[in-house]
């Protein structure tokens, strides 16, 4: 389904993050993660794509799997770095034959087990990628006359590369609307910088859907590679304080993680959020018990064809 009907019929959504296994063991465990969540019939469910595509068929093979084999409506990252053209539009075209309906499309992160050569990317920013997909939709070439949907990330707490914050919301209100539809913010742990994000956008005329990316903190492990991949994200001291009275414990580093992810829901549903984005890292539990406790009703719509 189309995002701008999801987002149309239905606000705020709900959906889920799923990264592509890479052994047969590792496999296993996500498609009984994907059945489990499948039972909350989420509105959509992203699948990513590895640094410089390096998980590329595995995405691909994700992503028809779950479109094929289940009632979920999935959405594949697309990225920039190390693609050509004729790349691009072999896999869009791949995944309109598919059914897909939707896009996210990213700048994406530079391969560290090869050699990187920038110069030979056709996309240098993921403006360039949106409007290539939005010409793409205009070939006809999808069963749907609009062609994808298509996202694009945002950055509630600055992006990385760019400092300057009024450079960052310039280059952000281009990347928009070069032709997106809806915005999934990258993960953020206090709620203030989503508001404060949202705002800006809203002074900057951007209109899209801006759905809230949340990850659950379920052991200090986990915690401390978020703060390695996720550059520059912020940690509240009242998060802190609480994850280091218990870190000893996994069981409470994971109550303490889930119970913070949980009041971060519950205000952004009280403050209007479009939709929350869940970042599941492949595990179901802390999704399921965030549901549970929001008292979100299950949905019973069937995954419609386009």
């Amino acid at each position: 389904m189309h995002i701008n009907d999801i987002m149309a019929t239905d606000s705020p959504t709900f959906s889920f993050e799923f990264f592509p296994p890479k052994t047969p063991e590792a496999a296993d465990a996500l498609y009984q993660t994907i059945r489990d969540l499948e039972a909350y019939m989420p509105h959509f469910v992203s699948v990513t794509y590895g640094a410089g595509g390096s998980t590329r068929e595995l995405t691909h093979g994700l992503v028809e799997r779950i479109q094929h084999t289940t009632k979920l409506d999935p959405i594949p990252h697309l990225t920039c770095v190390c693609h050509r053209e004729a790349e691009i539009e072999a896999i869009l075209t791949r995944y309109a034959q598919s059914g897909i309906g939707n896009i996210l499309a990213l700048g994406g992160d530079r391969p560290r087990e090869i050699k990187f050569d920038p110069a030979q990317d056709s996309f240098k920013h993921a403006v360039d990628l949106v409007r290539f997909i939005r010409r793409f939709n205009e070939s006809g070439v999808h069963a749907d006359r609009r062609g994808f949907g298509i996202g694009v990330a945002g950055f509630p707490e600055g992006h990385p590369a760019t400092p300057n914050r009024l450079t960052e919301m310039d280059h952000f209100k281009a990347k928009v609307d070069a032709g997106a539809d809806y915005i999934v913010t990258q993960l953020f742990f206090d709620n203030r910088d989503f508001y404060d994000f949202r705002e800006r956008c809203a002074l900057a005329g951007i209109q899209a859907p801006i759905i809230a990316g949340i990850m659950p903190i379920t052991s200090m492990s986990g915690f401390k590679r978020i703060a390695e991949l996720a550059a520059g994200s912020r940690f509240p001291a009242k998060l802190l304080r609480a994850l280091q009275r218990c870190e000893s414990d996994t069981e409470m580093v994971k109550r303490v993680g889930i119970h913070f992810a949980l009041e971060q829901c519950h205000d952004l549903l009280d403050n209007n959020v479009a939709g929350i984005h869940f970042y599941t890292l492949n595990r179901s539990d802390a999704t399921r018990m965030i549901f549970d406790s929001l008292g979100i009703p299950r949905r019973r719509q069937e995954k419609s064809s386009i």
